[in-house]
């Protein structure tokens, strides 16, 4: 997690943009899919633990574009609950492709049987459970955090990399 909080540290440029990533979404998809566990669905083994590890980076990735967006629409004048209602609003249907994609293309792991079906299961319903669940939360519970956490970023001018394009197209002259 201390990795993953210095790499959304370099990325943002910011100590409070990582926590909203991590504390807004990444706690409750790991719930969600040890519930699973807890029930007796899967074991604690190799293959649930790399389940967890891709699950953190997939919800990560959903909470990174939330963030950033809301950010940015800061940065063009937006109030920051206007901003962050815009932004899940906006990303809404990248990230359900991301957790459809997640879910559907490992959907048939859940469902496995055969010679070590177990390690399969358990990827399996690590991913599906968390990203199914784990989007839900980030939806509903990542923007409330960055209500709490994040700073307010209007009137920061944005430094954007080398050959990207802004968020809205210039105004013709």
């Amino acid at each position: 997690m201390l990795l993953i909080y210095l790499v959304l540290f370099a990325h943002f440029g910011s100590f409070r943009d990582p926590l909203v990533v991590l504390l807004g979404s990444v706690p409750l998809a790991l719930t969600a899919a040890l519930l699973f566990t807890f029930f007796g669905a899967t074991t604690m083994n190799i293959y649930s633990q790399i389940g967890l590890i891709t699950l953190v980076g997939l919800i990560a990735k959903n909470g990174i574009l939330i963030v950033s967006f809301a950010n940015a629409m800061q940065r063009e004048g937006l109030a920051k609950v206007d901003a962050v209602r815009e932004a899940a609003k906006t990303r809404l249907r990248p990230i359900l492709m991301t957790t459809l994609a997640t879910v559907f293309g490992h959907m048939p792991l859940v469902f496995i049987t055969g010679a070590g079906a177990e390690a399969r299961n358990s990827i399996g319903i690590m991913l599906v459970s968390g990203m199914a669940i784990g989007t839900v939360f980030t939806q509903v519970f990542l923007p409330a955090v960055y209500m709490l956490f994040a700073a307010d970023h209007r009137g920061e001018t944005a430094v954007a990399p080398a050959g990207s394009a802004s968020l809205r197209a210039a105004p013709a002259e």
